[in-house]
């Protein structure tokens, strides 16, 4: 792999790569401690129930102080996507799964920790990822030699990863307020409403690893293509990373159709809440399909350095559609999830109008992107 990245200039990757650790974690530092002292205030504004509160409070807290790992877990996959290794990562991350299995079980099912258990089998799994990812990186030669110079801020290099990492940040953070919303207006219909919805999202975070994987593929393949002036290529690689997300999309969908009901099983044994998740997972999971659609727009945006295009279809998708439908819905329909888990996928589609719009724009305007429709 040495001399095949970067074309050849080590020590300006290097710089790189130390500028990006140095910066993100100290983010990533500076947002947990914002975070864990504005816990028990974020846990009020959820409307969290007074019966989860204390076990909400704990779990968010013990999340928080994981962050760093989970930054330098995705800082390490970057690195390795971005020198056209993408299964290394997907090693680092099947061995966070196994070892949280294994962690659940144990704090869970044996010590009985509840919610404290599952935060810290998390947390801990994100750890393990982390260790294993440096120490194959110390044994494996990879042509990178980090020093204490290269983790020494250069203000030309900071500025280029804000530009692409400003939208970027902001984007996923709007995302996560999205969310954050949705999970107060499922918290103010009550405990059941709250527990379905909290079900369904860790569900639908499992289904988004095919998505979100094809977002990072996209953007990796097309930005190496596209830095090699074959732009054709790089658009064939957004056309393959949409038709594989539209079928796991699509089969996912229909099967949660008839499925899920069992699969919300798995986790509760209260019937109302079964009934309230399976409601809101038959609508919502259609959101698998556009919600890909847009992700691999954004990867096929971001390897052309265009990463704001991201941040305004996905900021209008939550102002216009996915929050606002989701309020009235719970409104408007008290006995049944099944409207408010529409507005996921109607948030995604216009997303998916934009992206298309925007992409035809930029086909007619630019010369790289001349012809790709």
């Amino acid at each position: 792999m040495d001399g095949q990245w970067g074309a050849g200039k080590h020590e300006e990757v290097s710089s790189v790569i130390g500028n990006t650790i140095a910066l993100f974690m100290a983010l990533s530092v500076i947002i947990m401690i914002g975070l864990l002292l504005a816990v028990k205030p974020i846990t009020v504004v959820m409307l969290t129930p007074p019966e989860a509160f204390g076990e909400t409070v704990t779990y968010l807290t013990i999340c928080m102080i994981g962050i760093p790992f989970i930054t330098g877990y995705n800082i390490i996959s970057s690195i390795f996507r971005g020198m056209g290794d993408s299964r290394s990562p997907m090693y680092f991350i099947g061995i966070a799964c196994a070892a949280n299995i294994v962690l659940d079980y144990l704090f869970i099912g044996v010590f009985k920790l509840g919610a404290a258990g599952a935060a810290l089998g998390t947390t801990l799994s994100q750890t393990i990822s982390v260790i294993v990812s440096l120490t194959f990186i110390r044994k494996r030669k990879m042509g990178i030699s980090l020093s204490l110079k290269d983790l020494k801020p250069k203000t030309a290099v900071i500025l280029n990863l804000l530009k692409v990492g400003i939208p970027v940040a902001l984007q996923d953070g709007f995302i996560q307020i999205s969310f954050l919303v949705i999970t107060v207006i499922a918290n103010n219909r009550g405990l059941n409403d709250a527990a379905a919805v909290g079900i369904v999202e860790k569900i639908i975070g499992i289904l988004f690893l095919v998505p979100s994987s094809m977002l990072s593929a996209v953007s990796v393949i097309s930005a190496q293509n596209a830095g090699a002036g074959k732009h054709d290529r790089a658009r064939q690689t957004l056309w393959i990373g949409i038709l594989i997300t539209v079928v796991f999309g699509t089969v996912s969908a229909v099967i949660m159709q008839f499925s899920a009901g069992s699969v919300m099983g798995l986790f509760t044994d209260n019937t109302k809440v079964i009934l309230l998740g399976r409601q809101y997972m038959s609508s919502y999971v259609w959101d698998c399909i556009f919600a890909g659609i847009h992700f691999c727009f954004s990867g096929y945006f971001c390897a052309y350095d265009l990463s704001g295009i991201s941040f305004i279809h996905n900021s209008v998708s939550i102002i216009c559609a996915r929050i606002p439908l989701a309020y009235l819905a719970s409104i408007y329909f008290a006995d049944t999830l099944f409207p408010m888990g529409i507005a996921a996928p109607v948030g995604s589609i216009l997303s998916v109008v934009i992206c298309i719009s925007v992409f035809i724009w930029l086909s007619k305007r630019t010369g790289k992107l001349k012809g790709s429709i």
